[in-house]
Parts: structure tokens; sequence; C-alpha cells
């Protein structure tokens, strides 16, 4: 897993703990009974949970605002932008790097488009066929990481 997608991972369950719904008994996407709240939790099972966030947290001091930022934005979203959001990272897991270059140009670009001029921009990227969209990525390149 690449540092974009682990950080990722963290900061949904970061922002899962900070919330307390995944600890709390809220269905899970596995089989099985559903997890005791937080309280109920052995501490080697607490330790678990959180060791990788305090590691990350430790080992990033200027990313820590970012970090609680996310995990505030998290537990104000709805049960289903949540679901949205995971299967986005999921999404972005399983592509080819080629494919996230593209993603990466086209979000960029349209992080500073207008909505009117991002709507034109999505069904233009749509029509074109992959050799057009290579063409683009390399006249408008991300910034990077």
């Amino acid at each position: 897993m690449n540092r974009l997608s682990s950080l990722l991972s963290g900061l949904l369950l970061m922002s899962a703990l900070v919330a307390g719904n995944v600890l709390a008994g809220e269905p899970t996407p596995q089989a099985g009974p559903p997890m005791p709240a937080w309280e109920q939790l052995s501490p080697a099972q607490r330790h678990a949970l959180v060791a990788p966030i305090r590691e990350r947290w430790n080992s990033n001091p200027g990313e820590r605002a970012r970090i609680y930022e996310h995990a505030q934005r998290w537990r104000a979203m709805t049960p289903e932008q949540r679901a949205r959001a995971r299967h986005g990272l999921h999404r972005w897991e399983r592509m080819d790097p080629a494919r996230r270059e593209q993603m990466r140009a086209l979000f960029e670009r349209m992080r500073a488009l207008e909505p009117d001029q991002r709507r034109a921009l999505r069904e233009q990227w749509h029509a074109m066929t992959p050799e057009q969209r290579r063409t683009w990525v390399q006249a408008h390149p991300p910034s990077g990481d």
C-alpha cells in the first residue's frame, strides 16, 4: 500500500474511532457478531486499534492539524457519505498507477473550475479516447504529492 492510501486508511480508522460509530456496534461489512462497544474491548484490543494512529500521529507532527480536521469532517458525515468515501478509497487502492495519475490531474484541474466548467470538462473527459486522455494529462500534469 502506498503512502497516500496508507494515510487515507489511517484517517478513516481514526475518524471512525473519533466518531465512535464502528466500535459502538453499528453494522460492519464483515459477517459475524457485532463488535463490542469501546468500553468492552480489552486493553490489548484497544491498543491494536489505536497503535497505528498513534504512530502516524507521532511521526507526522506537521500533519496533525490536517489529520484532526479529517477526523472532524468524518464525524460530521452521514452514513451514506461515509460509505461513498470508503468506496472511493477502495477504488483508488485498486487503480493502476497510470489511472491514478490521470485522476490526480483531473481532480486538481476540476478543483480550480466553476461548477459549469467542471461539468463541461467531465463531459469532455468521458468523450475522450484513452490516447486523448494521456495527451491531456501530459498537458495538465498533477502537481505531485
